[in-house]
């Protein structure tokens, strides 16, 4: 694929088995260091990482138009895990957190899978586009922003976050959704596919931003 082609794998830079090797010893050790905070936290974390190596990477990624989905998954622990070692639980905080970045990441990977479709193509990766159309992958784009945006409004619902979190976001959300709106009648999919990737990224930094802002503790 053209954005993966200078990676050290592909460029023969790293064997696999060193790369193997890597991988395990960084798990290894990344385990450990978590083991430091508690064991809610590295059951989490081995969860994702077996979701995304296993489950991901080693099967979906390659089969089905859904592997996106489970990618989402594994994509979603980070946060969960930092969480977790904090509170030593899992409560409403974690889940709300785990389903927004889950969802967050449903438009920005299919923002990726428009404008890259060639590379996905000659890959043999079965994106939505690739399987169905552009169309219906920005009318599934424009759902997922719409429950994007109820999934970020809970943090202030259930006392999580204030109104000056509600109200950042509530603009950046009806932005968002806007921009998806004219994806129907864009003249260049490729274009406005990497407009709504590189607003997916400013929404996830604001909002990442804002809940340090106006957290309640």
């Amino acid at each position: 694929m053209e954005r993966t082609k200078n990676r050290v794998l592909v460029t023969k830079l790293m064997s696999e088995k060193i790369a193997i090797f890597y991988a395990i010893a960084l798990g290894i050790l990344g385990s450990i260091v978590l083991f430091k905070t508690n064991l809610l936290t590295v059951i989490i974390a081995l969860f994702g990482l077996f979701f995304y190596v296993v489950v991901y990477s080693l099967w979906l990624k390659r089969v089905s138009v859904y592997g996106i989905i489970i990618g989402s998954i594994a994509g979603a622990i980070p946060p969960v895990v930092g969480y977790c070692a904090v509170a030593n639980r899992i409560d409403l905080g974690a889940v709300i957190l785990f389903f927004i970045l889950c969802i967050w990441q449903m438009p920005h990977s299919y923002a990726i899978s428009i404008y890259r479709l060639d590379d996905y193509l000659k890959a043999s990766i079965p994106v939505l586009p690739a399987k169905t159309s552009i169309y219906f992958t920005k009318l599934n784009m424009l759902i997922w922003i719409v429950t994007f945006t109820i999934a970020m409004s809970m943090l202030t619902l259930f006392g999580y976050t204030g109104y000056i979190y509600f109200t950042v976001i509530a603009f950046l959300s009806i932005f968002w959704i806007r921009i998806s709106i004219m994806g129907f009648k864009a003249n260049n999919s490729n274009l406005w596919a990497k407009k709504m990737f590189f607003y997916s990224i400013m929404v996830i930094v604001v909002w990442s931003i804002m809940i340090y802002i106006d957290v309640r503790n």
